[in-house]
């Protein structure tokens, strides 16, 4: 069988040396020597294959967490451009009721709409200017006091008795000087005083009598009631609390005698603002709304600087830590010490030293946070500081720093991603329980956890749970977004489960 394949390989080459010499060419020329070319030389190995793009598109494949970041994104985005937004309403400014000044619009139920009713063209109202866009209104003229002493009460006739409202004339003017019952202004009033019994008048000590008597001249004045009474222009109280409405000043024609009616069919607001309290407003009369979304960058802003050192620190202190022998057991009997301290009696005695503030809360966090993530580094480090390729680097003479950061770094980012997205969502509940045991931020400065504490103290208070519900709520957006995203970025991130 050798002897066969010899020869076949003799007859080969000679049959190639008779093409050579027939064609007269010459060896040298059918040959070009190929030159040195490292990029042609790593075709040989080629692949498509890019770490990063892998990465994102396992982490696409999660639909779970693309849903809960598309949340997370519009979430920071909206509370970055809420502020610029139009029509929104200051986080720190207690809204007060315009005609009087004193009264805050607390505990404001949450709306979509600054409307309270709607009136008919022609609806008689008692005006009072805002500004010069808004009017406040109501139907009450005026109120007769229960003043028996007063020299000169209000007067009226009763005119006709209805099943919840009487018809009468009244002298507004105080003087009495004419007869009520043909000069007089027309009003109505309840039928029903506010304890439920009927309203009674009485003249020279005498009840009157009822029902009315047929003639109607006979009516005697009615000089006070045994309790206040309001008169209304219209057999209606539009405000049901005596506090004014509000209309834009254009559906407003003024009367002479400074009554004013409505020119059109209006909408009366509880507020002169066409801009709803959304989310309602807290005890101190601010807009929920405005004070959720500042505390949600408050919190996010501590949340992302807090991650950002730990996760800083943590790295360089981890790689050093694990690659440098020499450095290991000092490093580590640091850290037992510190480790040892509870984190909250540091949290407390920092914030409790320092003036309470942003900057106080991110240091006392960031005192300790990176032990946990430098920790982990330093063990996944020693898994793999001394594989072939690490050592092959080292003989080579490769610096230290560029084998840490080209050899190690790439094989922890699922664990530094992970982490640091925990780190957000700790960092806010620290925050929460910071401010709930007094040492947190100051209640002029909104966060989630001045937020959430101060909803705490109403919740059994009927019709005020949503002020701790919205802010319950974003937090638990917040944490879930980034606890799934976390998880779903550090499987994507494995290279064992690229394809």
């Amino acid at each position: 069988m050798k002897m066969f394949f010899e020869g076949k390989k003799r007859r080969v080459e000679d049959n190639i040396n008779k093409v050579i010499e027939n064609s007269a060419i010459n060896e040298d020329a059918l040959f070009v020597r190929a030159e040195f070319d490292p990029n042609a030389g790593e075709k040989t190995g080629y692949s498509n294959y890019s770490y990063w793009r892998s990465t994102f598109r396992a982490f696409r494949h999660n639909r779970l967490a693309m849903v809960m970041a598309s949340i997370l994104v519009i979430l920071v985005l909206f509370t970055i451009i809420q502020p610029l937004l139009p029509g929104q309403y200051d986080a720190l400014t207690g809204q007060t009721n315009p005609l009087n000044e004193n009264k805050l619009l607390s505990a404001k139920p949450p709306s979509l709409s600054t409307v309270y009713m709607s009136v008919p063209k022609g609806t008689l109202l008692n005006a009072v200017k805002v500004n010069d866009d808004w009017y406040g209104v109501r139907n009450t003229l005026t109120t007769i006091k229960n003043d028996p002493l007063s020299r000169n009460p209000i007067k009226f006739s009763v005119l006709e008795y209805g099943e919840e409202w009487c018809t009468i004339r009244y002298d507004i003017d105080y003087s009495g000087e004419y007869d009520i019952l043909n000069d007089g202004k027309l009003g109505y009033i309840k039928r029903t005083a506010v304890n439920g019994e009927a309203i009674k008048f009485e003249t020279n000590a005498k009840r009157l009598p009822a029902p009315m008597p047929e003639d109607l001249n006979d009516t005697p004045y009615t000089t006070y009631s045994w309790q206040e009474i309001a008169i209304y222009a219209e057999p209606e109280d539009i405000s049901q609390s005596g506090d004014y409405l509000y209309v834009e000043s254009e559906y407003i024609d003024l009367n002479e005698d400074g009554s004013a009616v409505t020119n059109a069919d209006v909408d009366l607001r509880d507020y002169p603002s066409k801009m709803p309290f959304i989310l309602g407003t807290n005890s101190a009369g601010q807009d929920l709304w405005a004070r959720i979304w500042s505390g949600t960058r408050t919190s996010l802003w501590i949340g992302f600087v807090v991650a950002i050192f730990e996760v800083l620190i943590g790295i360089i202190v981890g790689i050093i830590w694990g690659y440098v022998r020499a450095l290991d057991r000092i490093i580590t009997e640091i850290y037992n010490v510190i480790d040892n301290i509870p984190t909250t009696i540091i949290l407390v005695l920092v914030s409790y030293i320092m003036r309470p503030s942003i900057s106080t809360l991110i240091f006392a966090m960031s005192l300790t946070r990176w032990l946990g993530m430098a920790r982990f580094i330093r063990n996944q480090i020693i898994i793999i500081r001394d594989r072939d390729y690490n050592l092959a680097s080292r003989c080579l003479g490769t610096e230290p720093s560029r084998i840490m950061i080209k050899n190690l770094l790439p094989y922890l980012v699922s664990v530094i991603m992970l982490r640091m997205a925990l780190a957000i969502p700790n960092a806010i509940g620290s925050e929460v329980f910071i401010t709930y045991i007094g040492l947190g931020l100051s209640v002029s400065t909104p966060s989630l956890g001045n937020l959430i504490i101060e909803g705490k103290s109403l919740i059994t208070v009927p019709g005020q749970q949503y002020q701790l519900i919205y802010s319950s709520l974003v937090l638990s957006i917040i944490t879930i977004s980034f606890y799934i995203i976390g998880n779903a970025f550090a499987d994507a991130a494995d290279p064992k489960n690229h394809v």
